[in-house]
């Protein structure tokens, strides 16, 4: 299932898929926003701006016009063992 940072809730995790547009902050790549890392959502600010994202053990926060174009495959934690 693909969706963006964006559409995500409290806790849910994603590996980023893709970016929709090339002009992504290079800070944020520099702080391991890439392709094959693995993202959580942390919390969503009042008013839905910013959102508080964990990647690589890096708590960022990004606005919401960001965090629509980061793709991401949903990480299904509700598997059974």
């Amino acid at each position: 299932m693909t969706m963006t940072v964006a559409q995500l809730k409290r806790g849910q995790k994603g590996i980023i898929r893709e970016f929709a547009d090339d002009n992504l902050p290079i800070k944020l790549l520099e702080l391991g926003c890439l392709p094959g890392n693995a993202i959580e959502l942390v919390q969503i600010a009042p008013f839905n701006d910013p959102i508080y994202i964990n990647v690589n053990g890096c708590h960022i926060a990004i606005r919401r016009e960001t965090a629509l174009l980061i793709e991401l495959d949903i990480i299904d934690d509700t598997r059974a063992l």
